[in-house]
């Protein structure tokens, strides 16, 4: 990643969702659309992890770009790009999203047995 040889840090996004489990396969829909909206603007997306067991209106989403200032840009797409305008016009017309919260964390990526 060009951004941490410049010295600026990876930025994390996780996305916890309270989804519609009548609207799974919607919200499953959403989620590869948002994949590969996170992979064509330079992001790297972790992947969404859907209910297995458990609770089952819970979802969630990691995705890492290369500095805060690359995920602004893909930011920008927001409102504007068709192709995002048309992921999320998934979410609003099935309903499959009740509810999300996004945090930002700072990855720790290299191992070290004398840390």
């Amino acid at each position: 990643m060009r951004a941490i040889l410049l010295g600026m840090p990876p930025v994390t996004c996780h996305l916890r969702y309270e989804i519609d489990p009548s609207a799974l396969d919607a919200f499953e829909r959403f989620a590869k659309r948002w994949i590969a909206l996170v992979e064509r603007s330079g992001g790297q997306h972790h992947g969404y992890f859907l209910p297995s067991e458990g609770a089952s209106d819970v979802a969630y989403a990691l995705f890492t770009f290369p500095s805060f200032a690359a995920y602004e840009q893909y930011r920008l797409g927001f409102g504007t790009d068709p192709d995002f305008l048309a992921a999320d016009r998934i979410r609003k017309d099935s309903g499959c999203v009740l509810r999300y919260d996004r945090s930002f964390l700072r990855p720790v990526l290299d191992g070290d047995l004398k840390a």
